[in-house]
């Protein structure tokens, strides 16, 4: 009887708030524990994938848009009492040789944008949308949400630490699959939905925060499908929603997005 009293309990301890967007979320990991893996991993992939030279026109770009938000995301929070959501975070921002359409963000400011990205994004405008998606999705802790969820479901609820230690590969695969470093399409794609529409519009804020317009970052997914060229899957089995839907809620979501706009 105590167990299945102490698995509520539990869920109302840990539940707290997304920054800006207000939405109730359940996070069961701690937030450092989470971060000293995400470190451990992120630093396997880049000794895989050796980032692109500092000195390189994009690598400049993408670490001083990196650089723009991220400075403006940890003003904000502190000015709004939220300081707690990027304590610890020692920002990093690499552009790797590689032609996947892709980014993310680990817990602590860990960036990794791939080249295969900046033809779609074109320009620094669009791209300061995808990055401030990235970060929206760390400073969100969506990675610790899904991953709970995971933990939850396939390791039968089991701490962190013991699933580590006792299916380490199972556990790895969960995590990577949490920040999206890897895709998978199962039981969770209504979470991904939700956090793939709440980071759009944290990736609006943090632009506009960063003085960045984002009139039009809507307009990414429209490159996004035409770069697709018809080839993603329906969004019935995607674990995003799809280009056109996103674009709709962002246009939506811009006179809330317009208030935080800073011309730099």
């Amino acid at each position: 009887m105590k167990k299945f009293l102490f698995i509520p309990l539990l869920f109302i301890l840990a539940c707290t708030k997304v920054p800006i967007t207000g939405r109730k979320q359940v996070n069961l990991l701690p937030e450092s524990q989470v971060m000293s893996m995400s470190l451990t991993q992120y630093r396997d992939f880049l000794s895989k994938n050796p980032p692109v030279p500092a000195s390189n026109p994009d690598a400049v770009m993408v670490k001083n848009v990196g650089s723009r938000i991220s400075t403006a995301v940890e003003q904000y929070m502190r000015k709004n009492g939220q300081a707690k959501r990027v304590e610890g975070y020692k920002w990093e921002f690499n552009l790797v040789n590689d032609k996947q359409v892709n980014a993310w963000c680990m817990p602590g400011g860990k960036v990794v944008v791939y080249s295969g990205l900046l033809p779609v994004t074109k320009d620094e405008t669009t791209l300061a949308f995808v990055m401030g998606h990235e970060i929206g999705h760390a400073v969100a802790r969506h990675g610790n949400e899904r991953m709970s969820q995971m933990l939850l479901t396939a390791a039968g609820g089991m701490a962190l630490d013991i699933a580590l230690s006792q299916k380490p590969e199972q556990t790895r695969a969960m995590f990577l699959t949490a920040y999206g470093v890897g895709t998978t399409v199962g039981v969770l794609l209504p979470y991904s939905r939700t956090h793939e529409s709440e980071a759009d519009k944290l990736g609006m804020v943090f632009m506009a925060l960063a003085g960045y317009n984002p009139s039009t970052a809507y307009q990414v997914w429209d490159r996004m499908s035409a770069a697709a060229g018809g080839g993603k899957p329906p969004e019935i089995l995607s674990t995003h929603p799809s280009d056109a839907t996103r674009a709709k809620q962002m246009k939506e979501f811009l006179p809330q997005a317009m208030k935080y706009y800073k011309p730099g």
